[in-house]
C-alpha cells in the first residue's frame, strides 16, 4: 500500500470552513497584516492564512489577500503586530487593526505583554487564540490553560467560539 501525504487539513473538514471564514472576515475588517506563530491546534486558520498570503495568481479564489508574517516565538510574534498596528495608524489610509494568530495554552500568555503595550497605545490589536474544544476542557489533559478571560480589562471583547 502506497502512502498518501497531504498537507494541511481536510480540505471540506468544518474547521478548514470555519478558518477561511474567519480570513475572509479578516479583511472585510481591514486586515491587511496577520501574524502567525504557529502550532497544532491553529493550523486550520495557518494553512487559510498561507493561502490567503499567496500571489495574486496562485491565490485560491475564496482566500482574500492578506499579508503573512511568520514568527515562531509568541512575544516575538506579539510584538511585530503592535509595530505593524503602529505603523499602519500612520499610513494614508489610517488606522487599521493587525491579527496575530497563536495556539493554546502558554503560548497565549506569552502575548499578555504585546496585548497591554496595544492597549495603552491605543493600536488595534486582534488576537486569535486556538483552545481546545469546549467539551476537552477541564478534563485534566496535559498543558492547558483556562484561556478565556487570560488578557482580562485591557481588551475590548472577548469571544469564545465553539468549535465548528
Amino acid at each position: 500500500m502506497d502512502a498518501v501525504t497531504t498537507h494541511g487539513p481536510t480540505p471540506g473538514s468544518p474547521a478548514t470552513a470555519a478558518a477561511r471564514v474567519l480570513v475572509q472576515a479578516l479583511a472585510t475588517l481591514g486586515v491587511r497584516d496577520v501574524v502567525l506563530s504557529p502550532g497544532s491546534r491553529s493550523a486550520p486558520l495557518a494553512y487559510a492564512l498561507a493561502d490567503a498570503a499567496r500571489a495574486d495568481g496562485d491565490r485560491p479564489e475564496h482566500a482574500p489577500a492578506v499579508r503573512l508574517h511568520v514568527r515562531i516565538d509568541e512575544r516575538s510574534a506579539g510584538f511585530l503586530a503592535v509595530g505593524l498596528a503602529r505603523a499602519a495608524a500612520h499610513d494614508d489610509d489610517g488606522p487599521r487593526p493587525v491579527a496575530v494568530v497563536t495556539t493554546s495554552g502558554t503560548a497565549v500568555a506569552n502575548l499578555h505583554p504585546a496585548v497591554l503595550e496595544a492597549h495603552h497605545s491605543g493600536l488595534p490589536l486582534l488576537v486569535l487564540t486556538a483552545d481546545r474544544p469546549h467539551e476537552l476542557r477541564g478534563t485534566g489533559a496535559n498543558q492547558t490553560t483556562v484561556q478565556p478571560g487570560i488578557f482580562g480589562g485591557v481588551v475590548r471583547l472577548t469571544a469564545d467560539v465553539p468549535a465548528p
